[in-house]
């Protein structure tokens, strides 16, 4: 929803919000939770949040003259935030076609101009992230991964930029929190390894293990 509400107030460009499994009136709740009137904008033609399905969505943006394209050029919406892509599951159970389901889908965004914002859910709430169809991190432009994190027994929130085509972006993992303004980058983890993984530990337990094991082997 910050993407969406920065794009209206900070930049002047209009946005749409395409849920598959939230009502609208969920999303205004949560944005007035962060001092954000989601109405106001939709009254100004500035926001247009809409309750859809994978299979309409997916046959709107290949149709022409579809809910979303009338809505953008009504509007002339500039951004798009679409919750979530997980839910293209239902349409395709074939690995091979939901990626050129959601390969169609993602171009069909680019052709309507959009700077879209895809969600897509984890399968697992700590540990490595085993999806199977990585396929949208090599179609989209940028792909971030958030993720929870356990570290001396006290849940953090972290963030990675896997990827930001065109870019030498940042390769450290940061913390992150989400505030009453939204969510706040902060600085990174410092000396721990394997925070993704599940497993983090400090930098020089890990070496001295590895010494340890070293002289055990001799």
């Amino acid at each position: 929803m910050q993407f969406i509400y920065n794009g209206i107030v900070q930049y002047d460009e209009p946005g749409l919000i395409v849920t598959f499994e939230e009502f609208p009136q969920q999303y205004y709740r949560d944005a007035a939770s962060f001092g954000w009137d989601f109405r106001e904008l939709e009254r100004q033609g500035k926001l247009r949040v809409i309750m859809s399905s994978p299979e309409v969505t997916h046959h709107d943006l290949t149709s022409v003259g579809g809910i979303i394209e009338t809505a953008a050029k009504e509007m002339g919406a500039r951004r798009i935030l679409v919750d979530s892509i997980s839910h293209f599951r239902r349409l395709e159970q074939d690995p091979l076609a939901l990626r050129e389901l959601q390969y169609s889908f993602i171009n069909a965004l680019k052709r309507e101009g959009l700077t879209s914002l895809l969600t897509r859910e984890s399968q697992t709430l700590f540990g490595e992230n085993r999806q199977a169809d990585d396929f949208v991190a090599f179609t989209a432009d940028t792909y971030l991964l958030l993720r929870y994190v356990e570290i001396e027994s006290i849940v953090q929130k972290a963030l990675l930029v896997l990827k930001f085509r065109g870019s030498d972006h940042a390769k450290d993992i940061r913390q992150f929190e989400i505030t009453g303004q939204g969510i706040v980058v902060r600085s990174r983890f410092e000396g721990q390894e394997g925070i993704m993984s599940g497993s983090p530990h400090r930098m020089a337990d890990a070496f001295v293990k590895a010494f340890v094991e070293n002289r055990g082997a001799k």
